[in-house]
């Protein structure tokens, strides 16, 4: 699988430029609204048995605050503080809770890029964060800047992909002190979308807002007015918050800028074998982090995600995709809604190359998504081994599904006006002709059905006359053809400019700090 693709092939709908899409033809920009009820496992009693089991653990248990300025905040509003252990009531959480907005937009620098989120919207999100990359030529290594950028172009080619979340594969051939700088110059210059910041202290979330308000030419007034980009933090589990991630998530907080907090917990390991448990610990995580937020900045958005799947008892190695996964997301979802709050989960899997486990299993946590009523779906592209490796070959195959999903969403794939029922075209062919050519197929039959830009759909003699090649090939040179297309958005040169010179500054200053 590491070889260069064998043989020349036509590689389907591949190179078709109809409507200016470039490589591909692919759906237009859009932000998908889920139609469906959700799917909810627990009945009534079921929510407030795990809210109840939430509540108990911040109120007997308590989470570890590791940061002097969060104990301040949480000692105002009246909590229990033992060191570093917080613990407080029930009626503190929904209290403050309740001021969280349930629906917001963030604004990139390209205003017909904005997002919303919560409600009934869906937006996808990149790979973000894994160490190494894996495509059909290289196989596996770590992560450059290089194919860094090249998967911020798939984040920005693909219309289907919304924000352009963390690193889509971690640089490590750039220095860290200085690697945010890097990657954010080259996230703001590759594209116009939602843009996202690590928080990992003080240095790295000032100089991303830093650079997106730059680039989208504001004031520092104008930046704080709305939400410009986000920050996603994970609490340390079992039970932790540490203070790096603390202390950028509050800088976003008194920013305006949105804020999501995910709790790792997988069940086995880090929070309890039963899902009901995992998921009652993990949001006593992920609200104490929300509570936090409302006493600094009554009102500023917030988002709560669910990172709750199982471990391999035989080996101790996350699982992703399986079926607890998808009932953790669903009963999460049944919770956010309680609490009113948006959603956030991911379109996960345990495969280490981009095979038939890896689509099953991403395809698994994508539907669960759709079932929860997921606002934000992170992860949604391109990854791979339980988040240690980006392929652009994943990145592409998952950006199919993701189209399948928002073409499932469309008004017209279920309509029931006359024309849709159709009485009259089945009169015309009655028993014994076909719906081939008569005029109702005729009027229709260009968009009456998904299009697939990456799936072959021809017989087995039709493909292998073809080259035979395999899912993972042709996006193989779907990658590269996009890659070599590119074009990157419009920016205006005074802007880039001061994007660049404010990088120089900052690297010559030293960056962040490495060493705690």
């Amino acid at each position: 699988m590491a070889d260069t693709p064998r043989k020349k092939r036509s590689g389907g709908r591949a190179g078709n430029k109809r409507g200016g899409s470039g490589a591909i033809e692919q759906m237009p920009w859009r932000i998908p609204v889920n139609s469906d009820r959700p799917t909810e496992p627990l009945y009534e009693e079921g929510v407030l048995a795990i809210h109840d089991g939430a509540m108990r653990i911040l109120e007997e248990i308590g989470i570890e605050i590791l940061h002097d300025e969060a104990l301040e905040h949480f000692r105002e509003m009246g909590c229990i503080i033992n060191g570093s252990n917080v613990r407080m009531g029930r009626d503190i959480v929904m209290e403050m809770v309740a001021k969280a907005p349930s629906e917001f937009t963030i604004t990139p620098r390209n205003p017909d890029r904005e997002v919303t989120i919560g409600g009934d919207k869906m937006v996808f999100v990149n790979v973000s964060s894994p160490p190494n990359y894996w495509d059909m030529e290289v196989g596996k290594t770590p992560g450059t800047r290089e194919q860094c950028a090249n998967l911020l172009k798939l984040t920005q080619y693909f219309n289907c992909i919304h924000i352009a979340g963390g690193y889509p594969v971690e640089p490590v051939d750039v220095h860290a002190s200085v690697r945010h700088l890097d990657v954010l110059f080259d996230k703001l210059t590759l594209t116009d979308k939602v843009a996202h910041a690590y928080s990992l202290g003080k240095e790295r979330v000032e100089d991303v807002m830093e650079m997106v308000r730059i680039s989208c030419g504001l004031t520092h007034e104008e930046f704080q007015a709305k939400p410009r980009m986000y920050t996603n933090i994970n609490s340390t589990s079992p039970l932790k918050h540490d203070d790096l991630m603390l202390d950028g998530y509050m800088r976003c907080v008194r920013a305006g800028q949105a804020t999501v907090v995910t709790p790792f917990t997988l069940a086995g390991a880090m929070a309890p074998v039963t899902m009901a448990g995992a998921v009652a610990q993990s949001l006593a995580e992920g609200l104490i982090a929300i509570v936090l937020a409302q006493h600094i900045r009554p009102g500023a958005p917030c988002v709560i995600g669910t990172f709750t799947s199982n471990v391999d008892m035989k080996s101790g190695a996350p699982a992703f995709g399986t079926p607890e996964y998808i009932r953790s997301t669903q009963m999460t979802g049944q919770l956010a809604r309680f609490y009113g709050l948006p959603l956030r989960s991911s379109g996960v899997c345990a495969a280490n190359v981009p095979d038939g486990q890896a689509m099953w299993e991403t395809s698994n946590s994508l539907w669960a998504s759709v079932q929860s009523r997921t606002n934000m779906v992170y992860h949604a592209a391109g990854w791979l081994e339980g988040g240690l490796i980006a392929s652009p070959e994943k990145f592409i195959m998952d950006c199919e599904m993701l189209q399948q999903i928002q073409r499932y969403f469309e008004p017209a794939v279920c309509a029931t006006t006359p024309d849709d029922i159709a009485v009259e075209a089945v009169r015309s062919v009655g028993n014994d002709g076909h719906f081939f050519g008569i005029q109702h197929t005729q009027d229709r039959y260009e968009t009456a059905f998904y299009q697939p830009f990456l799936s072959d759909w021809r017989n087995y003699e039709g493909w292998d006359l073809s080259g035979g090649y395999w899912t993972a090939e042709r996006a193989h040179r779907m990658f590269k053809s996009i890659v070599n297309e590119f074009e990157a958005p419009p920016m205006d040169i005074a802007i880039r400019e001061e994007l660049q010179a404010f990088v120089d500054r900052r690297k010559s200053e030293g960056g962040a700090p490495t060493d705690f």
